[in-house]
């Protein structure tokens, strides 16, 4: 059961009055409500598994909160930017933010926050797993050994990324444009590929992404992450990237 309190918190203040309203109905089913999209060529992906299957790393009330309100407000925002715009609904969340500052100006912001919150998340989804966790194989663990000394050192400096980023953001592991793996870290909704770097695996270190199991104990939820990270997929991106 998701609490009136929990609920208003992850939501924030401009989405407050309106899950007030939701709560208020007894009929209401507050997060399919809240998180419908608008009409437009952006969805929501589904889940590629249940909302508590990454217990107790995560926990099911964090996942769908996580996924049906906040990706589905940025699913929901994006297409309400590109409605008027109709070469841009052509485009793919990576062409619109890999070609942000060509936009018209007054559409960037909101494609920077709700695409870059899109692509994001869908990626997010898709490297966590509830069979993943341990060390990497293939192509990437040996890319990590080579790059950073061993899988350790590679943790330690992805989680630093983590912890150093003030306020809401990601760490990343990134391939730059000489095919080398770096680790950094971007504000709010900010993709690497805005800094020409292709994104291999993310951590979402926004509050929303573990306040209800860790409170403000980011270290800890990054130390935890590692039990579900998907080595099979962040492989598959790597290997990808490197072709």
């Amino acid at each position: 059961m998701i609490d009136r309190r929990r609920l208003l918190f992850l939501l924030g203040a401009t989405a407050g009055s309106a899950a007030l309203d939701v709560w208020r109905s007894p009929s209401a089913i507050a997060l399919p409500l809240l998180g419908k999209q608008a009409d437009g060529p952006f969805t929501l992906p589904p889940l590629p598994y249940e909302y508590s299957a990454l217990a107790p790393t995560i926990d099911a009330e964090t996942m769908q909160l996580h996924h049906d309100l906040h990706h589905a407000g940025y699913v929901r925002k994006l297409n309400a930017a590109v409605s008027d715009y109709p070469d841009l609904q052509t485009l793919s969340p990576e062409d619109l933010i890999e070609q942000l500052d060509s936009l018209p100006e007054e559409v960037q912001t909101a494609v920077r926050n709700n695409g870059g919150g899109h692509l994001n998340h869908s990626m997010f989804w898709e490297i966590m797993s509830p069979a993943g966790g341990g060390a990497p194989t293939g192509a990437i663990a040996a890319a990590l050994e080579t790059t950073f000394g061993s899988f350790d050192e590679f943790k330690s400096a992805f989680n630093g990324e983590g912890k150093k980023r003030f306020g809401s953001g990601w760490a990343w592991l990134v391939l730059d444009s000489d095919k080398t793996l770096q680790v950094t870290n971007t504000g709010n909704q900010d993709s690497p590929l805005m800094n020409g770097l292709t994104p291999i695996m993310g951590n979402d270190v926004w509050e929303h992404a573990y306040y209800l199991n860790y409170r403000n104990r980011r270290a800890e939820y990054l130390e935890a992450w590692w039990n579900v990270v998907n080595w099979l997929e962040v492989n598959r991106r790597y290997e990808i990237a490197m072709a």
